[in-house]
């Protein structure tokens, strides 16, 4: 049964940069340290996996702001339809004033010319009375029509206006889903070349020195962290499968090649190896007798022998070694080799840091 974890801070998590390889031979049985040099952090295919990670994250920041602000805008739009057709009938009801009082002044012989009216009037007093009544009824007939030029100029106005902001979001909207795209794509690409390192490393049996990458200032309030900041959960500890020669000796966590591998706790790095079923791996000793593993990784971005920090990078995951697809293979041991792990998840469980379930 496979479970689903989303980590708040998934956006920040593809700003994780990724080990950059420098050439350091290294026995595939005993993880020496050999001679290897660090190169500069953004050099080769594993500089632009980092630069594009960062580059993904501000386009997917970007797009969900612009998704979000799309949300509020087809709000808005729901409002404004509903103003303009409040504004089309209040229109409709000055059309039909204008035609009311029309159709009054006929009656009433607003029509006739003043000649007529006065021949027709019965006396002074009913001629004043006409013409009174004609002022009034021209002076609304005016208002009327002012009024319903006002409303359809208006009227106009706000239709031209909602459908320009639609059409410039809409546009807007169209470029950061091209852009996106077009990072995950490159992003996409440079992950099978990094992985495409990783394996010819592991087929050579040879490691390949760390890079010191530069990393978010992280301050952990708890001594032990999750391996890596979001996941899903696969195969658990125990578990039977045709490409164990028993049991499951670990938890793994299903992420995407290139994704940031975090030390569980504090401790010290004594292995780093390649070759073999688990491929490129770590291994860290951490205080009270317990090592951790990390395994089937793509990357590292530290060396044996170096002090590591809860929840610093050391290495990116991916897909080398006895594996099926991209994931970190996640083991706690009493020993630092194979043969000696215990169960990883009531482990962390009981050091303040539970799993999805």
């Amino acid at each position: 049964m496979r479970s689903l974890r989303c980590h708040p801070l998934l956006v920040p998590a593809l700003l994780c940069a990724v080990a950059v390889f420098a050439v350091r031979p290294a026995d595939a049985r005993d993880g020496g340290e050999g001679e290897g040099a660090h190169g500069p952090a953004g050099s080769g295919v594993s500089g632009q996996v980092a630069r594009l990670y960062e580059d993904a994250a501000v386009a997917t920041q970007r797009y969900e702001a612009a998704r979000r602000e799309a949300d509020g805008q087809r709000a808005r739009a729901l409002r404004a339809e509903a103003l303009l057709d409040r504004e089309r009938g209040e229109i409709a009801v000055v059309h039909e004033e204008l035609g009311r009082i029309a159709r009054a002044q006929y009656r009433s012989g607003g029509g006739l010319p003043i000649t007529a009216q006065i021949i027709l009037a019965g006396s002074p007093d009913e001629l004043m009375r006409g013409q009174h009544v004609f002022s009034r009824t021209q002076l609304a007939l005016e208002n009327a029509i002012d009024k319903s030029r006002r409303a359809e100029r208006r009227l106009a106005a706000d239709e031209a206006k909602a459908v320009a902001v639609r059409r410039a979001l809409e546009q807007r909207n169209a470029q950061l889903a091209g852009l996106k795209k077009d990072i995950e794509q490159k992003l996409d690409q440079a992950r099978r070349q990094l992985q495409g390192q990783a394996d010819a490393s592991v087929a050579a049996g040879a490691c390949r020195g760390a890079v010191r990458l530069d990393q978010p200032q992280a301050a952990f309030k708890s001594a032990w962290v999750v391996p890596v900041e979001a996941y899903e959960l696969s195969a658990g500890f125990g578990s039977g499968g045709a490409r164990w020669a028993s049991r499951h000796t670990g938890q793994d966590f299903a992420v995407p090649i290139g994704t940031p591998v975090r030390a569980a706790g504090a401790g010290r790095v004594v292995k780093v190896s390649c070759g073999g079923a688990f491929g490129i791996e770590v291994v860290v000793e951490h205080m009270g007798g317990y090592y951790t593993q990390y395994a089937h990784l793509a990357a590292v971005t530290v060396d044996q022998g170096d002090q590591v920090s809860p929840g610093q990078w050391i290495g990116q995951s991916g897909t080398s070694g006895n594996s099926t697809g991209p994931h970190l293979h996640f083991e706690v041991r009493v020993t630092p080799e194979m043969g000696s792990a215990v169960d990883p998840v009531p482990w962390l469980a009981a050091r303040g840091v539970p799993l999805g379930q």
